[in-house]
C-alpha cells in the first residue's frame, strides 16, 4: 500500500526528514504537489545557495557531473535522498520505493491525501520561498 503525502504548504527539511524515516522502515511514498513544499529562510540567499550548487563540476571533464535537478520534483527528491544513506544497499532500496509527482496525477485523483502536521507551513513567521520559485530561476 503506498502512502500519499501531499506537500502542499509543508516545509521542504521536515517533510523530507520525516518521508526519510519512513521510506527506511520500508513503506511505500508517493508525493504530490512537490512545487507548491516551502523552502524557509531568506529568498536571495536561498536562490544564491541553489544556483551555487546547480554550477558544481568536475575540473577535468565538467560533462560528468555531479548534476543537480531543475525541476520541482526533481529539488524535492534530490533534498529526501540527501536524507537517506544513500551508500548502503539499505538506502538504496528506500530510494526506490519513493515517487515524486508535479501537481496532482489523475491515478491519485479521487484518493484522499495524506498531511505531515509537523512539517506544515502556515503558521510560519518567516520569509520563504516555494520550490516552484527555485525551478524558475535555476
Amino acid at each position: 500500500m503506498t502512502r500519499i503525502i501531499d506537500a502542499d504548504n509543508s516545509i521542504l527539511g521536515r517533510l523530507s526528514s520525516i518521508i526519510a524515516k519512513c521510506l527506511l522502515q520500508g513503506e511505500e511514498i508517493a508525493i504530490v504537489n512537490a512545487e507548491k513544499a516551502v523552502v524557509t529562510g531568506n529568498p536571495q540567499t536561498t536562490i544564491k545557495r541553489y544556483i551555487q550548487r546547480s554550477k558544481i563540476r568536475t575540473k577535468t571533464n565538467p560533462l560528468k557531473g555531479p548534476f543537480f535537478p531543475r525541476t520541482p520534483e526533481g529539488i524535492v527528491r534530490k533534498t529526501v535522498r540527501g536524507m537517506l544513506p544513500w551508500k548502503k544497499p539499505r538506502g538504496k532500496t528506500a530510494y526506490g520505493h519513493l515517487k515524486v509527482y508535479r501537481g496532482i496525477p489523475t491515478e491519485f485523483s479521487d484518493v484522499s491525501l495524506e498531511r505531515i502536521e509537523d512539517a506544515d507551513a502556515s503558521n510560519i513567521h518567516y520569509k520563504f520561498l516555494t520550490v516552484e520559485d527555485i525551478a524558475l530561476r535555476l
